[in-house]
């Protein structure tokens, strides 16, 4: 499929899929006038790097992980080490925003009621 398809069907833009491909997060076939062709594989693989991105990761560690997507045997004790690190910090970062909303709610609480 072409590069406006896959955008279509992943909700990714034209432009992050070119950012991902020159991250080497995925890959095309070229047409000979130069055209992208892309797999039917890569609108999972999209969807899984936009939810990576959205939880938080970096292109350069959702490159060392998809590979362990596709073949979980291939995952390595230095990559298990570095997603807990990184779900470390999304815990700790989600427990900030709670504390965030917790007090935000108490000032609303607060305040002086609206019309």
């Amino acid at each position: 499929m072409r590069i406006g398809e896959l955008s279509r069907r992943s909700g990714a833009s034209v432009r992050s899929l070119r950012y991902y491909e020159s991250r080497g997060l995925i890959s095309a076939e070229r047409s000979t006038s130069g055209q992208r062709h892309f797999s039917e594989d890569a609108v999972a693989r999209v969807e899984t790097i936009r939810r990576l991105l959205t939880a938080g990761l970096g292109t350069v560690t959702i490159a060392d992980v998809l590979p362990c997507v596709a073949d979980p045997a291939s995952q390595t004790t230095v990559l298990t080490q570095r997603l807990i690190n990184e779900r470390d910090k999304l815990t700790e970062d989600i427990e900030q925003r709670i504390e965030t909303r917790d007090a935000l709610e108490r000032l609303i609480q607060q305040a002086p009621q609206l019309p």
